[in-house]
């Protein structure tokens, strides 16, 4: 049985968001853009899972292209809570890392599987 690189990856992320948004909301009682970054940082990884139960290749693509815009929306959150002081550069160059091989990783997987036969 082969490893899944971006289910281990995507949960891995997870886990760092969960951790980074527990600090936003306890140290600097940052709650909105927080929540934002909860909920898109850990929809990836929950995408990710639900593409493995797909009832169709055209499923698998659709799940993993929604995750694939919940990556792109956390990067957006990354990005702006750094601009706005609330990411500190070790958080931000971490996640920033995580965020761009995942999309990487998402993009490959998506592209690969159209040229298989998907449209």
């Amino acid at each position: 049985m082969s490893k899944n690189i971006v289910k281990e990856l995507s949960f891995e992320f997870a886990l760092e968001i969960v951790a980074i948004y527990k600090s936003l909301t306890t140290i600097q009682k940052e709650y909105i853009l927080s929540k934002q970054l909860l909920r898109s940082g850990t929809a990836i990884g929950a995408l990710v899972r639900e593409s493995e139960q797909a009832q169709s290749r055209a499923d698998f693509v659709h799940k993993l292209s929604i995750s694939l815009k919940e990556a792109n929306e956390t990067d957006y959150w990354i990005e702006l809570l750094f601009q706005s002081g609330y990411l500190k550069n070790e958080n931000y160059e971490k996640l920033k890392k995580q965020i761009v091989s995942l999309n990487k990783l998402l993009i490959s997987i998506i592209k690969k599987m159209k040229e298989n036969g998907l449209k």
